[in-house]
């Protein structure tokens, strides 16, 4: 079983520096209206670029495995917290779009399920707490 450690240092006020198994670091800040400085990633945010991140790395594999011609490609986010607190993410709509003169439809179709479906682990965990709405869209 794979275990990844990170570690989160304080760095005064609401920031935070955290480390990552690949070696790069990032900040986590609040924003003014939440006592920081905005001088980072918000942590819900975070956790939307992760779900883009995870598929996204999961579509850029199949499709040079599928040998497809895409251009460009883009995972736009829209989220909604609860009002209650804790807040989370509770709807989720992850928008795919596909930027190209040569799009195959089915088969990158195909791709972003066998994302969604079997591969990304951070969408696995997301479906044990939000309602994901999955769209595709193909831009010639």
């Amino acid at each position: 079983m794979a275990n990844n450690y990170i570690t989160t240092t304080w760095k005064g006020g609401m920031k935070f520096e955290s480390d990552n198994p690949s070696g790069h670091n990032l900040f986590i800040d609040a924003g003014e209206e939440n006592g920081g400085k905005g001088e980072g990633y918000r942590p819900k945010a975070l956790m939307l670029s992760a779900l883009a991140g995870c598929s996204g790395l999961d579509v850029a594999s199949l499709i040079k495995k599928m040998r497809l011609d895409v251009d460009d490609f883009d995972i736009k986010i829209d989220a909604e917290l609860t009002e209650e607190d804790p807040k989370y993410y509770h709807k989720v709509d992850m928008n795919f779009h596909f930027k190209g003169n040569k799009l195959d439809e089915a088969k990158l179709t195909k791709a972003v399920n066998l994302s969604v479906e079997k591969y990304c682990g951070v969408m696995a965990m997301f479906e044990k707490f939000a309602d994901v709405k999955v769209n595709i869209f193909f831009n010639r």
